[in-house]
Protein backbone atom coordinates (compact mmCIF):
# COMPACT_ATOMS: atom_id res chain seq x y z
CA UNK A 1 0.00 0.00 0.00
CA UNK A 2 1.43 3.80 -0.85
CA UNK A 3 1.61 6.23 2.04
CA UNK A 4 -1.12 8.05 2.62
CA UNK A 5 1.14 11.66 2.42
CA UNK A 6 1.87 10.34 -1.46
CA UNK A 7 -1.98 9.17 -1.49
CA UNK A 8 -2.80 12.88 -0.79
CA UNK A 9 -0.64 14.41 -3.70
CA UNK A 10 -2.18 12.12 -5.93
CA UNK A 11 -5.54 12.47 -5.35
CA UNK A 12 -5.30 15.94 -5.18
CA UNK A 13 -4.39 15.91 -8.82
CA UNK A 14 -7.06 13.51 -9.47
CA UNK A 15 -9.88 15.31 -8.36
CA UNK A 16 -8.51 18.27 -9.92
CA UNK A 17 -8.30 17.14 -13.61
CA UNK A 18 -11.94 17.71 -12.73
CA UNK A 19 -12.78 20.53 -11.15
CA UNK A 20 -11.35 23.48 -12.29
CA UNK A 21 -11.71 25.08 -8.88
CA UNK A 22 -9.89 23.20 -6.51
CA UNK A 23 -6.55 24.87 -5.24
CA UNK A 24 -4.13 23.79 -3.04
CA UNK A 25 -2.11 26.23 -0.70
CA UNK A 26 0.83 24.84 1.31
CA UNK A 27 3.01 25.99 4.33
CA UNK A 28 6.26 25.33 3.12
CA UNK A 29 5.93 21.29 3.61
CA UNK A 30 5.11 20.27 0.02
CA UNK A 31 7.81 17.50 -0.13
CA UNK A 32 6.92 16.41 3.11
CA UNK A 33 3.26 16.16 2.65
CA UNK A 34 3.23 15.19 -1.00
CA UNK A 35 1.41 18.43 -2.34
CA UNK A 36 4.79 19.35 -4.55
CA UNK A 37 2.93 16.04 -6.74
CA UNK A 38 0.32 18.83 -7.62
CA UNK A 39 2.51 22.22 -8.05
CA UNK A 40 4.34 20.47 -10.41
CA UNK A 41 1.26 19.47 -12.70
CA UNK A 42 -0.73 22.66 -11.55
CA UNK A 43 1.39 25.64 -10.66
CA UNK A 44 -1.12 28.14 -11.42
CA UNK A 45 -3.16 26.23 -8.47
CA UNK A 46 -0.90 26.09 -6.00
CA UNK A 47 -0.13 29.31 -3.83
CA UNK A 48 2.72 28.66 -1.66
CA UNK A 49 2.07 30.62 1.81
CA UNK A 50 4.99 29.97 3.99
CA UNK A 51 5.20 28.88 7.35
CA UNK A 52 2.52 30.89 8.35
CA UNK A 53 -0.58 28.51 8.80
CA UNK A 54 -3.04 31.24 10.16
CA UNK A 55 -2.84 33.14 7.59
CA UNK A 56 -3.44 30.82 5.09
CA UNK A 57 -6.10 29.64 6.79
CA UNK A 58 -7.68 32.99 6.46
CA UNK A 59 -6.82 32.82 3.11
CA UNK A 60 -8.59 30.12 1.85
CA UNK A 61 -11.85 31.23 3.91
CA UNK A 62 -11.57 34.52 1.18
CA UNK A 63 -11.21 32.28 -1.34
CA UNK A 64 -13.96 29.79 -0.58
CA UNK A 65 -16.32 32.61 -0.70
CA UNK A 66 -15.40 33.02 -4.35
CA UNK A 67 -16.16 29.72 -5.15
CA UNK A 68 -12.76 28.08 -5.18
CA UNK A 69 -12.35 24.84 -2.97
CA UNK A 70 -9.32 25.35 -1.31
CA UNK A 71 -7.03 22.18 0.54
CA UNK A 72 -4.73 22.88 2.73
CA UNK A 73 -1.57 21.43 3.41
CA UNK A 74 0.76 21.51 6.53
CA UNK A 75 1.36 19.21 9.32
CA UNK A 76 -1.64 18.03 11.68
CA UNK A 77 0.04 19.86 14.60
CA UNK A 78 0.18 23.48 12.92
CA UNK A 79 -3.43 23.80 12.14
CA UNK A 80 -4.62 22.49 15.69
CA UNK A 81 -2.47 24.37 17.98
CA UNK A 82 -0.85 27.07 15.72
CA UNK A 83 -3.58 27.97 13.61
CA UNK A 84 -6.22 26.97 16.07
CA UNK A 85 -7.99 30.28 15.99
CA UNK A 86 -8.37 31.07 12.95
CA UNK A 87 -9.56 27.30 12.01
CA UNK A 88 -11.94 27.94 15.00
CA UNK A 89 -13.55 31.66 13.86
CA UNK A 90 -12.53 31.64 9.84
CA UNK A 91 -13.11 28.08 9.17
CA UNK A 92 -15.37 26.22 11.77
CA UNK A 93 -17.82 29.53 12.52
CA UNK A 94 -18.32 30.67 9.35
CA UNK A 95 -19.18 27.04 7.65
CA UNK A 96 -16.05 28.06 5.28
CA UNK A 97 -15.73 25.10 2.09
CA UNK A 98 -11.81 24.41 3.15
CA UNK A 99 -10.75 21.38 3.68
CA UNK A 100 -7.42 20.82 5.58
CA UNK A 101 -5.20 18.08 4.46
CA UNK A 102 -3.55 17.46 8.22
CA UNK A 103 -0.19 15.43 7.82
CA UNK A 104 2.19 13.65 9.90
CA UNK A 105 -0.83 13.20 12.55
CA UNK A 106 0.08 10.82 15.49
CA UNK A 107 3.34 9.75 16.64
CA UNK A 108 4.40 7.89 13.67
CA UNK A 109 5.65 11.17 12.20
CA UNK A 110 9.27 10.45 11.06
CA UNK A 111 11.36 10.86 14.01
CA UNK A 112 10.23 14.51 14.69
CA UNK A 113 9.67 14.14 17.95
CA UNK A 114 7.46 15.47 20.65
CA UNK A 115 7.07 19.22 18.86
CA UNK A 116 5.74 18.00 15.60
CA UNK A 117 3.41 15.11 17.03
CA UNK A 118 -0.50 15.79 17.70
CA UNK A 119 -1.76 13.66 19.58
CA UNK A 120 -4.83 15.98 20.70
CA UNK A 121 -5.59 16.91 17.09
CA UNK A 122 -9.25 14.86 17.21
CA UNK A 123 -9.97 15.91 21.03
CA UNK A 124 -9.57 19.65 19.25
CA UNK A 125 -11.51 18.76 15.70
CA UNK A 126 -14.54 17.11 17.15
CA UNK A 127 -15.28 19.73 19.63
CA UNK A 128 -15.32 22.16 17.05
CA UNK A 129 -19.22 23.02 15.58
CA UNK A 130 -19.39 22.56 11.95
CA UNK A 131 -16.43 20.82 11.89
CA UNK A 132 -16.08 17.15 9.96
CA UNK A 133 -13.77 15.16 11.57
CA UNK A 134 -12.03 11.95 9.06
CA UNK A 135 -9.54 9.60 9.90
CA UNK A 136 -8.69 7.03 6.75
CA UNK A 137 -7.39 3.80 7.74
CA UNK A 138 -5.37 2.89 3.96
CA UNK A 139 -4.70 4.19 0.81
CA UNK A 140 -8.59 3.56 -0.78
CA UNK A 141 -10.27 5.26 2.31
CA UNK A 142 -8.33 8.43 1.99
CA UNK A 143 -8.72 8.51 -1.65
CA UNK A 144 -12.52 7.77 -1.18
CA UNK A 145 -12.83 10.97 1.41
CA UNK A 146 -10.91 12.97 -0.22
CA UNK A 147 -12.75 12.86 -3.70
CA UNK A 148 -16.20 12.66 -0.79
CA UNK A 149 -14.98 15.90 1.08
CA UNK A 150 -14.11 18.07 -2.34
CA UNK A 151 -17.71 17.80 -3.19
CA UNK A 152 -19.39 18.36 0.46
CA UNK A 153 -19.39 22.40 0.87
CA UNK A 154 -18.30 22.82 4.51
CA UNK A 155 -15.44 22.70 6.82
CA UNK A 156 -13.01 19.46 6.87
CA UNK A 157 -10.41 18.29 8.74
CA UNK A 158 -8.31 15.17 6.83
CA UNK A 159 -6.06 13.29 9.95
CA UNK A 160 -3.73 11.77 7.42
CA UNK A 161 -0.50 9.47 9.04
CA UNK A 162 2.97 9.62 7.31
CA UNK A 163 3.55 6.35 6.32
CA UNK A 164 2.33 3.23 4.95
CA UNK A 165 0.48 0.25 6.37
CA UNK A 166 -2.09 -2.86 5.25
CA UNK A 167 -4.63 -2.56 3.11
CA UNK A 168 -8.42 -2.17 5.24
CA UNK A 169 -10.58 -2.35 2.05
CA UNK A 170 -10.99 -3.23 -1.53
CA UNK A 171 -11.64 -1.13 -4.51
CA UNK A 172 -15.22 -1.51 -4.12
CA UNK A 173 -15.10 0.39 -1.01
CA UNK A 174 -17.34 3.94 -0.95
CA UNK A 175 -16.84 6.33 1.98
CA UNK A 176 -20.01 7.65 3.40
CA UNK A 177 -20.06 10.13 6.36
CA UNK A 178 -20.60 8.63 9.75
CA UNK A 179 -20.52 5.19 8.82
CA UNK A 180 -18.94 2.40 11.36
CA UNK A 181 -17.40 -1.26 9.22
CA UNK A 182 -17.04 -4.18 11.46
CA UNK A 183 -14.04 -5.86 10.16
CA UNK A 184 -13.86 -8.80 12.29
CA UNK A 185 -16.63 -10.46 14.60
CA UNK A 186 -16.09 -11.55 18.07
CA UNK A 187 -18.76 -12.43 21.28
CA UNK A 188 -16.26 -12.08 24.26
CA UNK A 189 -14.37 -8.14 23.28
CA UNK A 190 -15.02 -5.65 20.74
CA UNK A 191 -12.10 -3.25 19.75
CA UNK A 192 -12.99 -0.07 18.09
CA UNK A 193 -10.29 1.80 16.10
CA UNK A 194 -9.82 4.68 13.66
CA UNK A 195 -7.20 5.15 11.31
CA UNK A 196 -4.34 3.03 10.29
CA UNK A 197 -4.12 2.18 13.88
CA UNK A 198 -7.00 -0.54 13.03
CA UNK A 199 -4.78 -2.99 11.02
CA UNK A 200 -3.30 -3.37 14.32
CA UNK A 201 -5.81 -3.93 15.61
CA UNK A 202 -6.57 -6.90 13.72
CA UNK A 203 -3.44 -8.05 13.77
CA UNK A 204 -4.16 -8.46 17.38
CA UNK A 205 -7.61 -9.24 17.46
CA UNK A 206 -6.33 -12.31 15.08
CA UNK A 207 -3.82 -13.16 18.11
CA UNK A 208 -6.63 -13.10 20.31
CA UNK A 209 -8.73 -15.12 18.61
CA UNK A 210 -5.97 -18.00 18.35
CA UNK A 211 -5.89 -17.68 22.23
CA UNK A 212 -9.78 -18.67 22.54
CA UNK A 213 -10.72 -14.96 22.71
CA UNK A 214 -13.53 -14.13 19.85
CA UNK A 215 -12.52 -10.54 19.41
CA UNK A 216 -14.37 -8.18 16.95
CA UNK A 217 -13.06 -5.29 15.14
CA UNK A 218 -15.14 -2.11 14.87
CA UNK A 219 -13.55 0.57 12.74
CA UNK A 220 -14.84 4.18 12.82
CA UNK A 221 -13.16 6.05 9.95
CA UNK A 222 -15.78 9.42 10.57
CA UNK A 223 -14.99 10.85 14.19
CA UNK A 224 -17.54 13.14 13.26
CA UNK A 225 -20.68 12.96 12.05
CA UNK A 226 -20.48 9.18 13.17
CA UNK A 227 -23.25 6.87 13.76
CA UNK A 228 -24.12 6.08 17.00
CA UNK A 229 -26.60 3.44 16.72
CA UNK A 230 -23.85 1.18 15.17
CA UNK A 231 -21.47 1.58 18.14
CA UNK A 232 -23.95 0.56 19.93
CA UNK A 233 -25.11 -2.70 18.10
CA UNK A 234 -21.61 -3.24 18.09
CA UNK A 235 -20.66 -3.16 21.62
CA UNK A 236 -24.03 -4.62 23.13
CA UNK A 237 -22.68 -7.94 21.65
CA UNK A 238 -19.87 -8.08 24.45
CA UNK A 239 -18.61 -7.76 27.86
CA UNK A 240 -15.31 -5.62 27.21
CA UNK A 241 -15.01 -2.32 24.97
CA UNK A 242 -11.65 -1.82 24.08
CA UNK A 243 -11.02 1.61 22.05
CA UNK A 244 -7.20 1.96 20.37
CA UNK A 245 -5.97 5.04 19.25
CA UNK A 246 -2.47 6.44 18.50
CA UNK A 247 -3.69 9.76 19.93
CA UNK A 248 -4.23 10.73 23.73
CA UNK A 249 -7.17 8.73 25.54
CA UNK A 250 -8.62 11.95 25.99
CA UNK A 251 -11.33 13.55 24.27
CA UNK A 252 -10.85 11.29 20.82
CA UNK A 253 -12.07 8.06 19.90
CA UNK A 254 -12.06 6.44 23.30
CA UNK A 255 -14.00 9.78 24.52
CA UNK A 256 -16.06 9.43 22.00
CA UNK A 257 -17.05 5.57 22.74
CA UNK A 258 -17.44 6.43 26.22
CA UNK A 259 -19.65 9.07 26.41
CA UNK A 260 -21.88 7.10 23.62
CA UNK A 261 -22.28 3.83 25.93
CA UNK A 262 -22.75 5.63 28.82
CA UNK A 263 -25.76 7.51 27.63
CA UNK A 264 -27.23 4.43 26.30
CA UNK A 265 -25.52 1.37 27.05
CA UNK A 266 -23.30 1.47 29.90
CA UNK A 267 -20.42 -0.96 29.75
CA UNK A 268 -17.13 -1.17 30.67
CA UNK A 269 -14.56 0.67 28.24
CA UNK A 270 -11.13 0.44 28.61
CA UNK A 271 -9.00 3.02 26.37
CA UNK A 272 -5.33 2.31 24.96
CA UNK A 273 -3.89 5.87 23.36
CA UNK A 274 -1.21 7.85 24.83
CA UNK A 275 -1.57 8.24 28.60
CA UNK A 276 -1.04 12.24 29.04
CA UNK A 277 2.35 12.42 27.86
CA UNK A 278 4.13 14.22 25.10
CA UNK A 279 5.86 11.87 22.82
CA UNK A 280 9.25 11.81 21.88
CA UNK A 281 11.67 11.39 18.75
CA UNK A 282 12.48 7.42 18.33
CA UNK A 283 12.26 5.11 15.39
CA UNK A 284 8.13 3.72 14.71
CA UNK A 285 8.03 -0.05 16.72
CA UNK A 286 10.00 1.48 19.24
CA UNK A 287 6.85 4.44 19.73
CA UNK A 288 3.84 1.56 19.21
CA UNK A 289 5.77 -0.62 21.37
CA UNK A 290 6.15 1.97 24.17
CA UNK A 291 2.98 3.80 23.70
CA UNK A 292 0.82 0.30 24.21
CA UNK A 293 -0.13 0.17 20.51
CA UNK A 294 1.71 -2.65 18.67
CA UNK A 295 -0.53 -5.80 17.96
CA UNK A 296 1.33 -7.44 20.76
CA UNK A 297 0.69 -5.00 23.47
CA UNK A 298 -2.37 -4.63 22.51
CA UNK A 299 -2.93 -8.50 23.16
CA UNK A 300 -1.02 -8.10 26.49
CA UNK A 301 -3.27 -5.31 27.67
CA UNK A 302 -6.62 -6.86 26.94
CA UNK A 303 -5.73 -10.23 28.24
CA UNK A 304 -4.57 -8.78 31.17
CA UNK A 305 -7.87 -6.53 31.72
CA UNK A 306 -9.82 -10.20 30.81
CA UNK A 307 -7.94 -11.47 33.83
CA UNK A 308 -8.33 -8.36 36.26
Amino acid sequence: MKALRDVFGETLIEIARTNSDLLVLDGDLATSTKADMFDKIFPERFLQMGIAEQNMVGTAAGLATLGFVPWLSSFAVFFTHRAVDSVRVQMAQTKANVKIGAAYAGILTGLTGKTHQDVQDLAIMRAMPNMTVLAPGDEIECRAMMHWSSTYVGPVYLRLARDAGPALFDEGYRFVPGATYQLRNGRDVLIISTGPQTARCLEAARSLGEAGIATGVLHIPSIKPVDTGSILVAAAAVDLVVTVEEHTIYGGLGGLVSEVLSASLPKRVVRIGVEDCWGESAPNDFLLDKYGLSASRIVERIRGEIAS
